[in-house]
């Protein structure tokens, strides 16, 4: 049976375009926590977190739902993607650093079982106003893992169409838009669209369309980057465009997937972001030809995310 599995079976050819990089890659330490940055003249900020707070503490619940279990209630098992772990709201899996960032971390347990964490923000309606460009950024350092150790590991930042809350059988025509996502430790950030029906339809599912690149300067795993992707409905046909760093990777024209395909995707109330890092799965598994986890894939790498940032304006 076939069933709705975002973020699963994605990209094997781009993905092994990429695997000839050196299996590990310089580590530095974390970057320093940053503020939200003040928006460019024209554009206002919507919504934002810059976790601050306690060593320890959850990510404000004012902002951020967390979501446990391998499933939702009555959706598919696994969260549609064959992913192994088992999301928790334990401190070990999720938690501020108290220096300003969040960190999710996957743990294998003594029995062998992982847990790892997956949160999403309360609110769902983000969405830009007609003549308006949404812009949504993440400041992210992924798990500081390469090579077989890194095995499994798939770090991501995205976001779903609000009609999946409560339902869970209507993706990909409700949209979602793969922000950053990373598998196996591999120097690369893919941006992804899932549109339409699945399998096939205009976004190529349950593949979507999609593109990556290497991070600019040091790697995804050994630095902070800027994950943003666009939202702009100031142009006819309107665009999707997906960067790091302010450099433009990847983009989607509204005129390439169809008006039915895109009235679907779009004019519903919004989408909410997810944060979290899944461990195994169709993505690592397809890249690696084999099954992950392995035995040598660590436990312990957190995803470090420094804020997570909304705007909406459009340049002069």
């Amino acid at each position: 049976m076939s069933f709705p599995a975002p973020r699963s079976l994605r990209r094997p050819l781009a993905a092994l375009a990429v695997l000839g990089l050196p299996a590990t890659l310089a580590a530095a330490p974390p970057a320093e926590a940053t503020a939200v940055p003040p928006p460019p003249p024209g554009w206002t900020l919507v919504w934002s977190d810059d976790f601050d707070g306690a060593a320890g503490a959850p990510p404000s619940s004012d902002n951020w739902t967390i979501s446990t279990g391998h499933g939702y209630p009555g959706g598919p098992g696994n969260w549609g993607t064959g992913e192994i772990q088992r999301y928790t709201a334990d401190p070990s899996n999720l938690g501020l650093d108290g220096n300003g960032n969040l960190r999710i971390t996957p743990v294998k347990g003594p029995s062998g079982e992982w847990t790892s964490s997956r949160v999403e923000t309360r609110r769902a309606n983000f969405k830009p106003a007609d003549g308006q460009v949404l812009r949504i950024e993440a400041r992210i350092q992924m798990p500081d893992v390469t090579g077989p150790q890194a095995l499994g590991y798939w770090p991501a930042f995205w976001a779903l169409g609000s009609p999946y809350r409560g339902d869970y059988w209507n993706w990909p025509a409700i949209g979602e838009f793969d922000i950053m996502e990373n598998v196996n430790g591999i120097n690369s950030v893919w941006g992804v669209l899932h549109c339409g029906v699945n399998p096939g339809g205009p976004c190529n599912e349950t593949s979507g369309l999609g593109a990556s690149r290497a991070c600019p300067g040091a790697s995804c795993q050994s630095g902070m980057h800027a994950y943003r992707f666009e939202w702009d409905r100031s142009t006819t046909p309107n665009e999707l465009r997906w960067y790091v760093d302010g450099e433009q990777y990847h983009s989607v024209s509204e005129s390439r997937l169809g008006a039915e395909t895109w009235t679907k995707m779009t004019e519903h109330e919004g989408y909410f972001l997810l944060l979290n890092v899944a461990m195994g799965g169709a993505f690592p598994d397809g890249v690696a030809g084999h099954a992950t986890p392995t035995a040598e894939t660590v436990s312990g790498r957190p995803l470090t995310a420094d804020y997570v940032a909304v705007w909406q304006g459009k340049d002069a």
